[in-house]
């Protein structure tokens, strides 16, 4: 009985867990790193975001943190190019809603 509830809450938990990061290795002695994504170049020790909206550095892409906690009268509206999202009242998109959190990264 123990096992089972032990096992639901595993499953629970991988169902809410955010999006892992990408991670990818890099030559030691290599100066310049490729974007697994966008197959771009990077020098090592640089941050970029790629076409995906990951915020990426020669060791991983992580995804962009999303918010939680969003009020039931509002919703969540990701623009992809600019690589945000903006909370707002359902039936009004010019009133901004507070966000709790965010999750990811």
């Amino acid at each position: 009985k123990k096992c089972l509830v032990l096992a639901l809450l595993l499953c629970a938990l991988l169902l809410f867990t955010p999006e892992a990061c990408t991670v990818f290795n890099v030559r030691p002695e290599g100066t310049h790193c490729q974007d697994p994504l966008d197959k771009t170049w990077h020098a090592v020790g640089s941050q970029w975001r790629n076409s995906r909206c990951e915020d990426c550095n020669c060791s991983r892409c992580c995804p962009l943190a999303y918010p939680s906690g969003v009020p039931h009268d509002c919703v969540s509206v990701f623009d992809p190019e600019e690589c945000k999202y903006t909370v707002h009242k359902k039936d009004d998109p010019s009133v901004l809603c507070p966000v709790r959190g965010y999750v990811g990264k």
